[in-house]
């Protein structure tokens, strides 16, 4: 209950400095932007305002007008419902906008006019921070959970960045990670992952502020959330300080010094406040959270601010002033020195700054690319998970910001890295990550990697995608080169049985729009499929391969496997048109290579075409795509040992599928291949009842 007894009421009132109404700048911004959008959350915002205003003039290492300084601290709002909080720090704070080269463009990142068009469309202040759409938005959040993900992953890129680069004398990176989470985080499973993972990795240079206000949108956290979160982080490994009213900015104040006193372990702030603190009533207080609280409740909480009940957006002078010197003041000079720092490090270590360099700006280090292997054709051929595994073997060899591993099965994804070390809390540069089961928790960790210049990659098996939907989705969003391997990609998991069968996945993951999903069919397209992953600069990949052996088909017989750079291409033909069209991926791809043979002995004009990845083949223009499925060719048959759903772009209203159209079952996996249609007799008779019905 908010009312005029509150030691925090009176202080909002009694206090004129320009801390202050620079805090209360804060909270009627946001209570101004969500009114005249009729949308949005000032609840938190409100509450929150001298916390934010605390960490951002006292402590936040970070320059206005040059906002993408590598060794700046990083602000992450993983409540990112409360998105008025950060948009109103950027405007108060002077934050200057820069392009995707790093460049001014003249403009405030967040402007008055902005804030005025907060939630509508082409603006700069959407619904929840979306990166690279503001300067000064460190990641996409919104889906709660999410940003604290990330902050572990950019905690975890500072210190392999300092670890890989820092030289005596040369401190080129020790940044801090700070995250505020809300009840609502810290109640999903994947915060708790990452928690546990930072934990685990003494991650001293990871911050959390915990708004504790009791309320969600279905009212006080009391109906589902009543645990005691200090002492479940103090299980974690975590450091823990607790502050009884978020108004004590004081109190805040020296809770960060702790954070920053603290060498050996995270630490979790747990700051209480009260929701959409100095409305009138509790009816008020409630709203602030989900809605729009109403002009009557506005105007009621900025008399009691002692402010002017009908100013709207109003930014005194002082606010800004005050606010943006105190930030610039630290930050500038520190960037300065840091520049002059950089300076004397290229001319010690050339090697390293260039390397650097590369890394700022997504570039992949030269020469990569002649360490891809080459396999010679074999009928027995390799698993694409093995072949995966020494494709990244090679390619790590020279791209040592390569860094990744698995939800603890990197002995069957294949994932780590020959003779390199673990990244352990003891070895912040090393090679192979252990995210232990943790899948959700590894693809947030994976994307605040990204957002903080390493190229990570992670694996696990397909079916448990699933399980890490929600970060591959937010990667597709901010337009990450974050890797995924998903290994164990059908049924051919055989003895396993359906509950580790992915039959739906592939149609699930090729669904998210700007995720280039790709499914090689031999060792040779492995290894391109690698190269794709790896010269993308802005989506993530997903590289889909298989548990069982597939014949490496020969390439002086069957088009070069670099045909995959286009997504699908014809693999072998016939003279003259063809009268069938066998389409594969995948652990099928041979199958229809030996279907195609078999039709081809019987007289019959077939083409088999390999398209491994649908994303980069809608990316061709239509000759292309026609000159591969000639439209005139009626007879289409796909083989894929995964779920029919999107098979009809490619096959048309006249072709048909060899797919799964039910879960799979436990057996070795030829008797898996007979019952369920992946045999060369079934896929020959598939193939001529469909030329016989489109004749």
């Amino acid at each position: 209950m908010t009312d005029a007894s509150h030691p925090a009421e009176r202080r909002v009132r009694e206090d004129g400095s320009p801390e202050r109404l620079a805090i209360d700048t804060i909270r009627t911004l946001a209570m101004d932007a969500v009114q005249k959008a009729n949308s949005g959350h000032p609840g938190t915002p409100m509450a929150l305002a001298p916390v934010a205003h605390t960490l951002w003039t006292r402590f936040l290492r970070y320059d206005p007008e040059v906002p993408d300084w590598p060794n700046r601290d990083r602000f992450v709002l993983s409540c990112g419902h409360a998105s008025m909080l950060l948009y109103a720090v950027l405007h108060l704070a002077s934050v200057q906008e820069i392009d995707a080269e790093g460049r001014k463009t003249g403009l405030p990142a967040v402007s008055l006019d902005d804030i005025k068009q907060f939630r509508q469309l082409g603006s700069k202040t959407p619904g929840h921070p979306e990166y690279r759409m503001t300067t000064g938005v460190e990641t996409t959040t919104g889906p709660l959970g999410q940003g604290c993900g990330n902050s572990v992953g950019m905690a975890i890129a500072a210190r392999w960045l300092g670890a890989t680069f820092n030289r005596d004398g040369f401190t080129l990176f020790d940044n801090d990670v700070y995250a505020v989470c809300s009840d609502g985080d810290l109640m999903e499973g994947v915060a708790s992952e990452a928690a546990s993972l930072a934990g685990h990795l003494a991650l001293s240079n990871l911050c959390w502020i915990y708004d504790s206000n009791h309320i969600t949108i279905e009212g006080d956290t009391a109906l589902a959330f009543d645990e005691d979160v200090a002492k479940r982080f103090q299980a974690y490994g975590w450091n823990t300080v607790t502050i009884e009213d978020a108004e004590d900015t004081e109190g805040f104040a020296a809770a960060i010094e702790t954070f920053r006193r603290t060498g050996d372990r995270p630490t979790l702030i747990v700051v209480k406040s009260v929701i959409g603190i100095g409305f009138p009533t509790r009816a008020g207080t409630q709203k602030a959270h989900s809605d729009a609280p109403g002009e009557d409740e506005i105007r009621g909480a900025k008399k009691r601010n002692g402010w002017p009940e009908d100013a709207q957006f109003l930014v005194p002078e002082e606010a800004k002033r005050s606010f943006s010197a105190a930030v610039a003041g630290r930050g500038k000079p520190l960037r300065e020195e840091w520049e002059q720092m950089f300076a004397r490090y290229r001319e010690a270590y050339p090697d390293l700054a260039s390397t650097l360099d590369d890394l700022r700006h997504g570039k992949v280090p030269g020469g990569w690319e002649s360490e891809l292997p080459t396999f010679e054709p074999d009928a027995k051929g390799i698993a694409s998970r093995d072949a995966g595994g020494k494709v990244l073997n090679a390619i790590a060899a020279r791209a040592p910001w390569l860094v990744g591993g698995a939800a603890d099965l990197s002995p069957s994804t294949k994932t780590d890295v020959k003779d390199a070390p673990s990244l352990e809390a003891v070895t912040p540069g090393g090679r192979n990550m252990h995210f232990g089961i943790r899948e959700h928790a590894m693809g947030a960790v994976a994307n605040g990697m990204a957002l903080t210049y390493l190229r990570p990659y992670t694996g696990t098996f397909m079916v448990f995608s699933d399980y890490m939907r929600p970060p591959i989705r937010l990667a597709a969003i901010m337009e990450l080169p974050v890797i995924f391997v998903f290994t164990h990609d059908s049924i051919g998991v055989g003895e396993d049985g359906p509950t580790h069968q992915p039959i739906e996945q592939l149609a699930a993951l090729r669904a998210i729009p700007g995720l280039d999903v790709i499914r090689p069919g031999d060792a040779n397209e492995t290894a391109v499929a690698w190269k794709v992953a790896l010269t993308h600069t802005h989506e993530p990949t997903a590289l889909v391969f298989s548990r069982q052996a597939i014949p490496t088909l020969d390439r002086g017989k069957y088009a070069a496997a670099s045909g995959l750079e286009k997504g699908g291409y014809v693999l072998a033909d016939c003279a003259g048109e063809p009268e069938i069209i066998l389409i594969g991926t995948g652990s099928e791809l041979p199958l229809v290579v030996a279907a195609h043979e078999k039709l081809t002995s019987e007289g019959a004009r077939s083409r088999v075409v390999s398209l491994p990845s649908w994303y980069l083949f809608e990316k061709q223009d239509q000759a292309y795509r026609d000159s591969v499925l000639p439209r005139g060719v009626r007879a289409r048959l796909a083989v894929e040992q995964g779920g029919a759903l999107g098979w009809d772009r490619y096959v048309g209203p006249d072709g048909a599928t060899v797919t799964m159209s039910t879960f799979g079952a436990s057996a070795p996996i030829a008797k898996l291949q007979e019952k369920f249609g992946f045999t060369l007799d079934a896929v020959c008779k598939a193939a001529r009842d469909l030329v016989e019905k489109v004749k």
